[in-house]
């Protein structure tokens, strides 16, 4: 089966070479072309636009930075969506806002294509390992015929039904938690350090005992050391991930308080010029709040 995949940062990269090693062929296409040339010598052929990916009544598979950049590459200039086809698959798997979504989805029905939502949960690590969780939702037809790509990227597959919303705002929940998680870490180790503990003991008892999830565990190991390089997943990307959130629950009269919280610290730390940083440098703020020395 031929594909189309647009977008190879260091998640799409990592996600389309399992889908390479899987047998699948691939036409790629990324705004900054020398980041396709890993998966060229894979096999992958580069394409000139985002439309050269598109077989008509094939899949394309996206996975781009935010709304933005999804749109520019479905309805833009040299986009999927005219070329797509009818039966053709659009599968969105970029943290997007629901509001996108749905317009996206209403835009393909119009041309007889599908959108099917497949959000993912996990870091390049996870995706290189094929260890992601994967969101789906959409038409069902679609989503059958997406599912073999999709255990081609990850450990689990969750179906979601027919709207693509649902995946979306499933995915914002997802990340608002682990932003919360992060700030609760990093209060943790600041009154801990305040108090003459150190934070790596605290971490290592903590998530030895009542907190052994993988993200308290890997989270924690990278806050307890202020080790925010390299960057996983930026802290830009949070923030933009934040607003999202924060925007979603303004559209259904949802008061996020902490939420807000997070948005704000991320912002600052944005104007700090961590951007580029992990997003659990975002923990940074505690502790300078704390008057504590963190070296960054």
């Amino acid at each position: 089966m031929r594909i189309g995949f647009i977008g190879l940062g260091s998640m799409g990269q990592a996600m389309a070479a399992n889908l390479l090693q899987a047998g699948f062929e691939l036409r790629v296409w990324n705004r900054s072309r020398d980041k396709a040339e890993p998966l060229v010598r894979q096999g992958a052929t580069l394409v000139e636009h985002p439309a050269d990916t598109v077989e008509p009544g094939g899949i394309v598979i996206t996975m781009v930075s935010d709304d933005a950049a999804l749109r520019q590459v479905v309805d833009g200039e040299h986009g999927i969506a005219q070329r797509l086809g009818s039966g053709g698959i659009h599968l969105s798997m970029s943290t997007i806002a629901p509001q996108t979504a749905r317009e996206l989805a209403a835009l393909h029905a119009a041309r007889g294509t599908h959108y099917v939502a497949a959000p993912v949960f996990g870091r390049p690590d996870a995706a290189a390992a094929r260890m992601l969780f994967i969101l789906c939702a959409g038409p069902a037809s679609a989503r059958q015929s997406v599912q073999p790509l999709l255990e081609a990227m990850g450990q689990r597959v969750f179906d979601l039904g027919d709207d693509p919303v649902g995946a979306h705002v499933l995915k914002l929940s997802g990340n608002f938690m682990i932003l919360g998680v992060i700030e609760a870490m990093a209060e943790a180790m600041a009154l801990g350090e305040r108090y003459g503990v150190a934070r790596e003991r605290m971490m290592e008892v903590l998530t030895q005992s009542i907190f052994p999830a993988p993200l308290f565990v890997n989270y924690g190991k990278q806050i307890a050391a202020h080790a925010y390089q390299p960057a996983r997943f930026k802290l830009s990307l949070g923030l933009k991930d934040a607003d999202l959130v924060l925007a979603a629950a303004r559209q259904v009269a949802v008061p996020m308080p902490l939420a807000q919280l997070m948005q704000g610290r991320l912002l600052s730390a944005v104007a700090r010029s961590r951007g580029e940083l992990d997003w659990t440098a975002a923990a940074l703020g505690a502790s300078e709040d704390a008057g504590l020395r963190t070296g960054s």
